[in-house]
């Protein structure tokens, strides 16, 4: 079978010429003699792929030297009381709720602290990011925290809180290496890596130093303390060593491509062709107020049920997997990530046009 079109949340497209980078040092990785999937992460091989990794990371980003760049498991999701656990000095934190995810992370933070919903976008179906220019900001909050790009509901941050003097945490899971970022507008930000990055089993954390705690409470197990990876290069424990050796090869891509300038431009060009079909179309509508539109997932309805489980199961039929919106919302979602090519986008729309005329 050939490669179809894969708009998938996460795990989701990765870059071919990545993949057969991979399958070509799949039984020997550069004379070792072995797989890196066999290789042990105490060998000076593997502790130069997650060197390297972590250099291309850095020059992409434009990472600061006092922000450790920290190769994590457990997922973003693990990250919803790590967060908490690590930097809730006051114990009180606030969060902006944009979605599931910031929603899951927010109920999470309460187990350890107050944890503040001080804007939410929940009134309509999480359809838009609200006004965050005047938040009524705890005074003794520990962060600000943000879900900056909405997988689910195909909203993206296009301007950062004001967030009044406090930290600001964010998780960019699925917009990370999407755009140029100031890393130093954050204390923390984060991402799993499954959408636009690697395969799923990393998360790559970017914590600002100072607010890595020497001490945290005594229930915080040794493996969810920053410190313990900061301390041992996200090496404590064995890391998820065949992931990151894929996000390294992914990094190395996107600098080829020409950096993240470059992917933004790409992005852009992908999404108009999307969105501008989108307005102009009398079957298929957008789910998101046009200015809050996130580049990477553009959710689209019919406003018939039957009509978009027939859209789905024919356009998996012609070769567009994953179409199929999330079970929460329903409807379809086309994830275009990096990896997506242009081709891809325009294809899709063509697909579109020709099921609109037949079902008019």
């Amino acid at each position: 079978m050939s490669r179809v079109y894969n708009f998938s949340a996460g795990p989701a497209v990765l870059p071919e010429e990545v993949l057969k980078e991979a399958a070509a040092e799949m039984l020997d990785y550069q004379g070792s003699g072995m797989s890196v999937m066999e290789m042990s992460h105490r060998s000076k091989v593997y502790q130069q792929i997650i060197d390297e990794a972590e250099k291309d990371l850095r020059e992409l980003m434009n990472i600061p030297d006092n922000y450790k760049v920290l190769f994590l498991q457990g997922g973003a999701s693990q990250q919803f009381a790590m967060i908490p656990m690590n930097l809730m000095k006051n114990g009180v934190a606030d969060y902006i709720v944009t979605g599931q995810w910031a929603k899951k992370a927010w109920q999470e933070a309460q187990k350890y602290g107050k944890a503040n919903k001080i804007a939410s976008s929940e009134d309509k179906t999480f359809s838009y990011i609200p006004d965050c220019s005047d938040l009524p900001i705890s005074e003794d909050a520990d962060y600000v925290y943000i879900c900056e790009n909405n997988t689910i509901y195909g909203t993206k941050y296009k301007t950062l809180p004001n967030t009044k003097g406090k930290i600001l945490v964010s998780d960019v899971s699925s917009c990370f290496l999407s755009e140029p970022v100031d890393v130093t507008k954050y204390g923390v930000i984060y991402g799993g890596v499954q959408k636009n990055i690697g395969p799923a089993g990393v998360v790559i954390a970017i914590i600002r130093e100072d607010l890595i705690p020497e001490e945290t409470a005594d229930y915080v197990p040794t493996m969810l303390k920053y410190k313990t990876h900061a301390d041992n290069g996200s090496m404590y424990n064995t890391p998820p060593c065949y992931g990151i050796y894929i996000c390294g090869k992914v990094f190395k891509w996107i600098k080829k491509m020409g950096g993240l300038e470059a992917m933004q431009k790409h992005n852009e060009e992908k999404a108009k062709i999307l969105y501008d079909f989108l307005d102009s179309s009398k079957m298929f509508k957008g789910t998101v107020v046009p200015e809050d539109r996130s580049l990477m997932n553009v959710p689209f309805v019919t406003g018939d049920k039957d009509l978009d489980a027939k859209f789905v199961a024919e356009a998996t039929a012609a070769g567009f997997v994953n179409l199929k919106g999330h079970r929460s919302v329903g409807g379809m979602r086309a994830s275009i990530y990096n990896a997506m090519p242009i081709e891809g986008v325009k294809a899709l729309v063509e697909f579109m046009k020709k099921f609109e005329a037949e079902n008019a």
